[in-house]
This record gives C-alpha cells, sequence and structure tokens, in this order.
C-alpha cells in the first residue's frame, strides 16, 4: 500500500464507484478503499435477511415464514434508474451493462385524495385516464403534444414560449391546465420534489418530462428499470470496470487519517501505512469536518406478502404522493419490488418509502403512504443525514459526494458525478471519454 497514486477514492457507494471506473479508463493509477466489509456503502443491497435485522437492531432472527435469508438483497436507498436517464448512459457507454440484468418497473402512480391513479403519460393514456375530467384531457393532450415537439433550436415547435425566461406557472396558464394535472405533471413526470420549479424558466421542465416521455417509450410500462439482485449490483459492475484498468480495490480498511500538507491532500494513513495520492475523492463520512447538514430523509423498508391494492397486481411500482395532496412541502415516495427482481423470497414484496423529513415526527409524515402498504409484516425505519460538500476542492483536491437524496431516480446522483468530475479535471464530463478501449478478460472467457 506504501505507493503513490493520482487518485485514492473511500467509500464504495455508486457515486465514488462510478468516479473510480471514470478515472481508471482515464489512465489514472486509483486506489479504492472502504472501511466495510461489502461493496456499495449507503448504496448497499443488503443479504441475507439476518444482516438486515441485525442493522436496524431488531431483535430474534427473521421469522420462518420470510423464506431463506440469502434470497434477499434489501436495498439501503430505493432508486429507479430512468430508462433514457443519465446512469443508463453510463452504463451502455461503459459496457457495465454487461455484468448486469434488468427488468421494467411495472407501473407508475399517483396519488389523489386517498386513491392511486395511474399517471397517464401518453397521448391514449391521458383520454382514458380517471385523473381527469373530458376537457382537461384535452387541454393536457395538447400539452403534452407541445412538449413532445418541443425543440430548443427551432423557434416554430415553441408556439410563442421563450424557454429561457416563461416560467413553467405561465407555461401551464397558457394550456388552461388545472390544479391536479399541474401537481402531477411536475411531480411524476418532470419528477420534481418541490413546488419552486413553477416560478422558474420551463425549459428545465420541458426537458425532465420529455425524459420522462423517452424513457416511457422505450420499454411501455414504465420509464424505470431496475437491477436484478438489487441495487448493490450497480457499484459492484462500476467497482469491476476500474479493476480491469488497473485500479486496486481494499475492503474492510479502517481509515485513520486523510494526510493533508499544507492544506492540501497528499495521502490517507490506514493500519499504520500510509498510501500517497495526488487527488482524493470520498462520501461525506469519511470527512466530516468538510461538509454541513442540509437535512434528514426518512425511509421506511416494508416487507410484504401481497402486492399494493390497485396497481392490478404489480410485482413492481413507484407511487408518487405529490406534497400539495397531504399538506407538505415535499412529495412522498415509494418504490416496490419483489420475488420478481430476485430481491426477496417467493411471494414477498419490499416496499419502500422515502420522503425528506419536515417536522419533528418523520414517522407521522409518511404515514399516507404506509396506509397504502397495509398490512405489513416487518418494518425498517432509518432516518439519514444529508450532508453537502462545504470544501469544493480546488485548493485541498478532495472532491466529496453530496449524500443520496429522496428522489426515486438517479438523475441527481449523475449531476453530482458531472459536477465532480468537472472540479478534479477542469473539464466538462464528456460521455464518449469513457467509451472502453478494453476488453474484459472475466466477460470474453465468460461468452465462450
Amino acid at each position: 500500500m506504501n505507493e503513490e497514486y493520482d487518485v485514492i477514492v473511500l467509500g464504495t457507494g455508486l457515486t465514488e464507484c462510478i468516479l473510480s471506473g471514470i478515472m481508471s479508463v482515464k489512465g489514472k493509477k486509483v486506489l479504492h478503499m472502504d472501511r466495510n466489509s461489502y461493496y456499495g456503502a449507503e448504496s448497499a443491497s443488503i443479504t441475507p435477511l439476518e444482516d438486515l435485522y441485525k442493522r436496524f437492531s431488531i431483535p430474534g432472527s427473521p421469522p420462518e415464514s420470510m423464506g431463506k435469508g440469502r434470497d434477499w438483497n434489501v436495498d439501503l436507498i430505493p432508486k429507479f434508474l430512468m430508462a433514457n436517464g443519465q446512469l443508463v448512459r453510463m452504463l451502455l457507454i461503459t459496457q457495465v451493462t454487461r455484468y448486469l440484468d434488468f427488468k421494467v418497473i411495472e407501473g407508475s402512480f399517483v396519488y389523489k385524495k386517498g386513491s392511486i391513479y395511474k399517471v397517464p403519460s401518453t397521448e391514449a393514456e391521458a383520454l382514458a385516464s380517471s385523473l381527469m375530467g373530458l376537457f382537461e384531457k384535452r387541454r393536457f393532450r395538447k400539452f403534452l403534444v407541445f412538449v413532445a415537439n418541443f425543440d430548443e433550436s427551432d423557434p416554430k415547435t415553441m408556439e410563442g414560449v421563450d424557454p429561457a425566461k416563461m416560467t413553467m406557472r405561465d407555461v401551464y396558464k397558457k394550456f388552461d391546465l388545472g390544479q391536479d394535472v399541474i401537481d402531477f405533471t411536475g411531480h411524476s413526470l418532470a419528477l420534481y420534489r418541490t413546488d419552486d420549479y413553477l416560478d422558474q424558466p420551463c425549459l428545465d421542465t420541458i426537458n425532465r418530462i420529455k425524459l420522462y416521455s423517452e424513457s416511457l417509450a422505450r420499454y411501455g410500462k414504465s420509464p424505470y428499470l431496475y437491477p436484478l439482485y438489487g441495487l448493490g449490483e450497480l457499484p459492484q459492475g462500476f467497482a469491476r470496470l476500474s479493476a480491469i484498468y488497473g485500479g486496486t480495490y481494499m475492503l474492510n480498511k479502517p481509515i485513520e487519517e486523510i494526510v493533508m500538507e499544507n492544506g492540501r491532500v497528499v495521502g490517507v494513513k490506514s493500519e499504520g501505512e500510509i498510501a500517497r495520492c495526488k487527488q482524493l475523492i470520498c462520501d461525506p463520512s469519511y470527512i466530516m469536518d468538510k461538509v454541513s447538514k442540509v437535512g434528514q430523509v426518512i425511509r421506511v423498508i416494508c416487507i410484504m406478502n401481497h402486492p399494493i391494492k390497485n396497481t392490478s397486481d404489480a410485482n413492481s411500482c413507484q407511487i408518487i404522493i405529490p406534497q400539495n395532496q397531504v399538506n407538505r412541502k415535499h412529495d412522498i415516495y415509494v418504490c416496490m419490488i419483489s420475488y420478481a427482481h430476485n430481491v426477496a423470497a417467493q411471494g414477498k414484496y419490499v416496499a419502500i418509502v422515502s420522503t425528506t423529513v419536515e417536522t419533528g415526527d418523520p414517522e407521522k409524515e409518511i404515514k399516507p403512504a404506509l396506509d397504502l402498504l397495509e398490512p405489513v409484516e416487518q418494518k425498517f425505519v432509518s432516518i439519514s443525514d444529508q450532508y453537502k460538500p462545504t470544501d469544493m476542492g480546488a485548493e485541498s483536491q478532495v472532491f466529496i459526494s453530496r449524500t443520496y437524496d429522496a428522489t426515486t431516480h438517479f438523475e441527481t446522483t449523475c449531476d453530482d458525478i458531472k459536477d465532480i468530475y468537472k472540479r478534479m479535471t477542469g473539464t466538462e464530463f464528456d460521455f464518449a471519454e469513457m467509451e472502453r478501449k478494453k476488453n474484459d478478460i472475466f466477460g470474453d472467457a465468460g461468452d465462450q
């Protein structure tokens, strides 16, 4: 370990593993360490089920009705991949997809006045949806056609909308859309967590709805994908990419000190040895004096022996509870997957509820979501602090990732990855640069 590296990475969360993969592909000499004995850090999938009980200090062992402990891979952080989103693009370009199998999530639903409805996102679905009355449907259809045809470089498609100046609130007014439609458009299609976007220029929202529609068009049932065996497979796929390009991995390594000289990182001390480096990437838990707390997220993992009511017995789905519907400032999300994704024993379902904490009683905040899931066999509740870096790394060359937020997709995580990349290299992140040049020896051997 007493060597000089270009980059040392601490923590094997998804953000860190993607960055170590990218840096290795760029020809950097990378050392990647984690204090835990498993991959994934905060974004791990926990197996066997007994380990989940221990992690949440639930006494006793799982009942026999839960099946074999090894059949479970339970995500600590619930997220899906947008089929046409940035993470899928990163997976495809680096060919990390060859280590993973994905399934399409069967449906996306939105909560309105205590019931859940399928999110209409195509013209046909909009016309058939019971979320809206007849005239509202026609106006919404016009709006969807406008978004689908919208092209920044062609003023003819803009129908008098200036994307850099006109707010989204005014675009909704232009199409005469009512509050319920605005709610599910902003929160279930554009996937905003709050209503702040309404008074900002509309371009970002239009692009978000386009991403949703294009993701949906790829597979038809929903815009979301999920990897078999759980999200913990993602960091491992990128770790493997890094290893193929010469990256060194060490798990179970206690980190004693991040060594600084004149305000700049020079190495990391572990078990009495120092590995030297020019740059350091880590998650907030490794360097708490360079981050600030920006809030909390509550996540509740619920094990059930039935699908969620009114989802047509889907074996996977997402439900969004827009904040307006439950008098909150942030949406509540439910991600459900099941035995069909090799993350639970036969006949079992795992639903994870998450939201940004707003009060001193977070469990009460998510009651509307838990009510949709009853009966629940076992709950695992976590409340996590959210951190962002206070040191952007210009002087120190320490680059700290943000804590995973309450969104149910990876777009914000990918934005963080691109931001760290830009701060480390001084250049914009370029997808094409991630193209792989070496064959994966293992992969090719496995194909024969």
